[in-house]
């Protein structure tokens, strides 16, 4: 029931992208890969995406999922560079996604040929959907409120929980952005909590240091039950939803916020190219 996890940081985003995998079988997954992407000069690079390849080779893994706990605002998908390499494994993402699509559709105005029906992906989990990964079990768990259209993949002993919750020491993460909803996040950080056994292994998509420390990237449900410093136990819904809705009334926006949307909703892959055979990415102005 344990399945082997590495990890590779995207350092600009704080971003932990995983390789998860049976050790009998050696099939996997990848969840959250991130590409580089340099939001001053528009160029993108693959340096990190290729880290995780690099896993996938040493350890001789057959890819079968790259798995999206939603659509990211501070980092731009590798999932169509990995795809390429790995003998075209499918995408999934929750189905909340359609929901993301169609409001940023409307947002940035994008073009007709877009369609906001989750068609892009390969597949649209839903709450409580079972796979395989090697001969592990794999389920999912709806966790909105960082997003609507946010998922837990639980592998095995271990939890991947996207933004839904960061380390104990540094809380929860935001709810502001479009379609977020503090009430939401408080009530499925609970339903994680109790789903799932205390000893779980809890793995986060990103880590900040708060105060100073080193980052880290996993924990475990109980741990994240006694000390999370947002929504431990104890912690009322009304008491968290003020806390959250202050603190993100003082938060600025994520750098990569509007590129990274515009091609996450689009399972990773940029917009088509214009008559001049250049890929461009929109900035709706006073819009947010």
């Amino acid at each position: 029931m344990q399945p082997q996890v590495r990890h590779v940081l995207h350092d600009e985003s704080s971003t932990y992208s995983y390789v998860v995998w049976d050790p009998e079988s050696l099939h996997g997954v990848i969840i959250d890969p991130a590409l580089d992407y340099d939001g001053k000069s528009g160029r993108t690079g693959t340096d990190t995406p290729v880290q995780l390849l690099d896993i996938v080779e040493r350890e001789g893994l057959t890819v079968d999922w790259i798995l999206e706990t939603h659509a990211h605002a501070d980092h731009i998908s590798a999932a169509p560079f990995l795809r390429e390499r790995l003998d075209r494994p499918p995408v999934g993402i929750g189905e909340g996604i359609r929901v993301v699509q169609e409001r940023f559709k409307r947002l940035f105005n994008l073009e007709r040929g877009f369609l906001p029906d989750g068609s892009q992906f390969d597949h649209l989990f839903v709450d409580g959907e079972t796979f395989r990964v090697g001969g592990l079990e794999a389920r999912v768990i709806t966790t909105p409120g960082h997003t609507s259209d946010h998922l837990s993949y639980v592998i095995g002993d271990a939890v991947f929980v996207g933004d839904t919750l960061f380390m104990p020491d540094a809380g929860t993460a935001r709810c502001d952005f479009p379609g977020g909803d503090a009430t939401l996040l408080y009530r499925s950080s609970r339903r994680l909590f109790e789903a799932l056994p205390d000893e779980t292994r809890m793995f986060i998509l990103h880590d900040y240091g708060p105060n100073g420390r080193e980052r880290r990237n996993e924990t475990t449900v109980g741990a994240q039950r006694r000390d999370n410093i947002h929504v431990r136990e104890g912690v009322s819904e009304a008491e968290y939803v003020e806390m959250r809705e202050a603190r993100d009334a003082t938060l600025p926006m994520p750098t990569l916020i509007l590129p990274s949307v515009q091609v996450n909703i689009r399972a990773g892959e940029f917009p088509p190219p214009e008559d001049n055979g250049t890929i461009y990415l929109k900035v709706p102005i006073d819009a947010f």
